[in-house]
């Protein structure tokens, strides 16, 4: 019993500084937020306790409603283009043996790229005057697009660049679900003649979807706190087109001064986050059984 206790009390303070760098990385800067959501402050001046009126602020406002309905729309789009995507290109590699460890190998560069690499790189691209993408649609005989300044384009555009990016992660991902199925499974549907598009949706599919859940909670982590590629690139604009929450909580703290208003947008948008991540994992626990 005493060495019980001891090997827990030696567990216990090897653990001590992990914990500890926890507690002072995530759980003290979420609650100094909490904290100041409950506040008004700017950086000039002394806080003062507001009974939590930033969020009823928040309700009233009808930027917060239009961030949270463009936060909410880009999130839905990247995310079904890239698990579509995702799905395709990994199902694609998993056929072709020979390629797969080249295309594999240099699929990794779009998502390691830095993103200001990568909101530079496509800004060029799809400049209305001299980009790229112009110079393609009007070789196509196709009319010139605005692409990042049109109000109506402006967020599939924003979804494109995070999907040119982040689809080959998602397919490394299913690539490793695929690579896990059991193929005795595969080889009766073989025998019972079986077309290749039943094989896929009829067993394939059922079996991946554990896999597909688990690349949209790491996808939805990220996506509902899109912030880097939009600023680069457009800012938050043309006018409020892709003013998400992450953008307009960041505007609202660092160019109003409204520290408490922002942080209470954070901490709304973090709920947001972990509820769409609860609600991905108990989706996941369903299709794993």
């Amino acid at each position: 019993m005493s060495r019980e206790i001891g090997t827990k009390g030696q567990l216990a303070l090897m653990s001590a500084p992990a914990v500890a760098f926890t507690v002072a990385l995530i759980a003290f800067p979420f609650a100094y937020t909490v904290w100041l959501s409950l506040h008004q402050f700017s950086f000039i001046g002394t806080p003062r306790f507001n009974l939590g009126m930033n969020y009823v602020e928040m309700v009233r406002d009808a930027e917060f409603w239009n961030g949270l309905k463009i936060t909410l729309l880009l999130y839905a789009l990247s995310l079904v283009m890239q698990l579509l995507l995702g799905t395709y290109v990994a199902v694609l590699l998993h056929g072709s043996k020979k390629l797969s460890g080249i295309v594999r190998t240099l699929m990794i560069s779009p998502f390691v790229l830095p993103p200001v690499v990568v909101g530079m790189m496509w800004l060029v691209v799809l400049d209305p005057s001299i980009g790229a993408a112009n110079w393609l649609l009007q070789s196509a005989g196709l009319p010139r697009s605005e692409w990042l300044a049109s109000p109506q384009w402006v967020i599939p555009t924003v979804a494109m660049i995070d999907t040119w990016q982040w689809t080959p992660y998602v397919a490394l991902i299913v690539l490793g679900g695929l690579q896990s199925l059991p193929p005795n499974v595969y080889e009766a549907a073989q025998i019972d003649g079986a077309s290749r598009w039943k094989t896929f949706y009829r067993i394939t599919l059922p079996l991946l979807m554990p896999t597909l859940v688990t690349a949209a909670i790491l996808r939805s982590v990220d996506l509902l706190r899109f912030f880097d590629i939009i600023y680069i690139t457009t800012q938050g604009g043309p006018g409020n087109a892709s003013n998400t929450l992450n953008i307009y909580g960041f505007r609202k703290g660092f160019e109003f001064f409204e520290i408490g208003y922002a942080s209470a947008l954070m901490i709304t948008l973090s709920a947001i986050v972990l509820g769409a991540v609860m609600i991905l994992t108990q989706a996941r626990k369903r299709v794993a059984w």
